[in-house]
């Protein structure tokens, strides 16, 4: 399936390109395009792979020290009973528990910097399961969906850039993006879930869900009825690398408490950083130019046009389109959805329905092509089954789920 919309993306663009020249007299849409890939090919490697060596480098030494200490197995070995249930691909107290519990809490903290080595780590992880080494498991579907769906506790860099711009209350987003991306994430859940034929109505699965569910929703309340802005950010600062500092501390006294070397377990798992971010360039390479050709070729502002004429013709709202090219562009490329949702509230306003509205999708989901490439890249993974409509779908509810908050809360 990649294979066919990597395809589409120059096939689209290329046609989209042409018609703006012969129909609108564009003379420079073709310069754009190609300044564009050559633009997206250095940012890449620049501005992408060559960074994370030096993020993967230091947190694959951490993780290895974690896994000598044993507080990987410990992790694992508490979730165990949950995860056993949606990965039944993984055995209770393999490492791949622990690295995706570690991912996924890095996420909600909002540390993307810290999320991706445990990501990638986990999914070699993973791999390590897979009897058929370039196609997907199951369990690498499940972890990518949910990795996808983008579920963050605090949008701190939404609320940054909304204060940047002079909002009255740069959080007055919170709640909606957390209810958005939740949506987001259960979809996910459920629809792979759909596919793999995992029971969803074991006690120990509604347990942890029903239970996450009630954890999210009081710390939204609580974050709501008794919290200012200024508040919340110190909150977000504070205790999110407050925790990813204590992490690394306690990995380092568990492993001294084992008579660990601790610096020589630091430097046998730093030394995969540099091989792992290399690994991923072309996958890298290849989506982020493709995604710049649609980008660029001007196919978003067709797109946005013709749903605006369909929902003129129909009679129904379309008020909410303004922040349309945020919720194209989300799945694609997360520079590229924040730059929309940035003209958006430029545009529109930072505290209009629709600059509100692009703030929420910006937070409602991830990048599904860039973590497809980025993730499935890292170990050589080919076909990806199933994962990129199953994310899609998810990324779909998210963005939904925000039009529907969005008039809730602001309309």
């Amino acid at each position: 399936m990649l294979n066919y919309i990597w395809s589409g993306f120059f096939l689209v663009g290329f046609l989209a390109a042409l018609a703006q020249w012969i129909f609108m007299g564009d003379t420079e849409i073709f310069k754009r395009v190609i300044d564009g890939t050559f633009e997206s090919a250095k940012s890449s490697v620049m501005d992408i792979a060559l960074p994370l060596a030096g993020v993967m480098t230091l947190w694959l030494g951490i993780m290895n020290i974690g896994e000598k200490a044993g507080a990987v197995g410990f992790i694992a070995r508490v979730i165990a009973p949950f995860f056993s249930r949606i990965f039944p691909g993984v055995p209770k107290d393999h490492p791949a528990t622990g690295h995706m519990v570690m991912n996924f809490s890095a996420n909600m903290l909002g540390l993307d910097n810290a999320a991706t080595p445990f990501g990638l780590k986990a999914m070699e992880s993973l791999q390590e399961l897979n009897p058929n080494k370039d196609e997907a498991s199951d369990a690498q579907i499940m972890f990518l969906v949910i990795q996808t769906s983008g579920l963050t506790v605090i949008p701190l860099s939404i609320m940054a850039q909304r204060a940047i711009l002079g909002a009255a209350d740069p959080s007055d987003i919170f709640i909606p993006c957390l209810i958005a991306t939740y949506i987001s994430t259960l979809v996910g859940i459920i629809t792979v879930s759909i596919r793999q034929r995992i029971n969803l109505f074991h006690p120990v699965v509604l347990a942890w869900l029903g239970g996450g569910t009630a954890v999210i929703g009081g710390l939204v309340w609580y974050i709501a009825a008794f919290m200012s802005k200024p508040e919340i950010e110190l909150m977000s600062k504070v205790s999110a690398n407050l925790i990813l500092f204590s992490i690394i501390v306690t990995f380092i006294f568990a492993a001294l408490r084992k008579r660990v070397n601790v610096y020589e377990a630091f430097i046998e798992g730093a030394k995969g950083g540099i091989q792992t971010s290399l690994n991923i360039i072309p996958y890298l390479v290849g989506m982020l130019v493709a995604i710049s050709v649609v980008r660029n070729s001007g196919v978003l502002d067709l797109i946005v046009d013709g749903v605006n004429w369909v929902l003129a013709s129909l009679g129904l709202r379309n008020d909410w389109t303004g922040a349309l090219p945020t919720a194209l562009m989300k799945p694609l490329s997360g520079s590229g959805s924040r730059a929309m949702m940035i003209d958006a509230m430029k545009t529109y306003g930072v505290d209009s329905f629709v600059g509100r509205l692009a703030s929420i999708m910006q937070g409602a989901a991830d990048t599904t092509f860039y973590i497809i490439a980025l993730y499935f890249g890292s170990v050589g993974i080919r076909r990806t089954r199933y994962a990129i409509s199953a994310g899609m779908t998810a990324d779909v509810a998210g963005m939904i789920a925000a039009v529907f908050v969005a008039y809730l809360f602001f309309g």
